[in-house]
């Protein structure tokens, strides 16, 4: 039995949800997001929530039943306050810029490394070697993330490369003579 999906998901004011056409979508204050329904899964709206229940006794649905809680629960939460994921960028020379719709990273190669940032999500630079991704949908904001961290990952020798906020990077020894 799944715990987490026992429990219904808080639908918040000026947020609404509609089931329609094997899609649950949820509108709010910073956009509209839609999640395509399984049919292992029932989906009820009550009075203040969303409820997530399984559709039969089968493996399959108490499988899914609470990936697809905390996937609506994603959904709500977008829609309202939003995700943010922050990377670090360690190195001599190592930087990044925002230029619009277009993220510009110096990290040690010959060329500089432009990535373009979807539509929905936004990126900062606050300083130099910061990055600060936001968006609604929490897949695109890690997938982004994933992506830019990619390109120079962090090594354990000297620490340098881009890393997650609050990501440990074990250390390691060098060589001694």
């Amino acid at each position: 039995m799944s715990r987490i999906g026992k429990k219904a998901v808080p639908v918040p004011a000026g947020v609404t949800a509609n089931i329609a056409n094997g899609t649950l979508s949820v509108k709010g204050p910073k956009g509209t997001l839609q999640l395509a329904m399984r049919d292992e899964i029932t989906y009820t709206i009550e009075d203040g929530g969303i409820s997530v229940q399984p559709a039969n006794d089968g493996k399959q649905a108490r499988a899914f039943w609470g990936m697809q809680r905390t996937l609506v629960q994603n959904l709500v939460t977008g829609v309202t306050d939003g995700f943010t994921k922050k990377l670090l960028i360690t190195g001599v020379g190592y930087r990044a810029a925002a230029q619009g719709r277009n993220l510009k990273l110096q990290l040690g190669y010959s060329h500089d490394v432009n990535i373009d940032v979807p539509e929905g999500l936004e990126v900062k630079t606050p300083d130099n070697t910061t990055v600060e991704i936001s968006g609604s949908d929490k897949q695109k904001v890690g997938q982004l993330a994933a992506e830019i961290r990619r390109w120079r990952k962090p090594e354990p020798y000297k620490g340098k490369g881009i890393k997650y906020d609050g990501e440990f990077i074990f250390r390691k020894e060098g060589k001694k003579k």
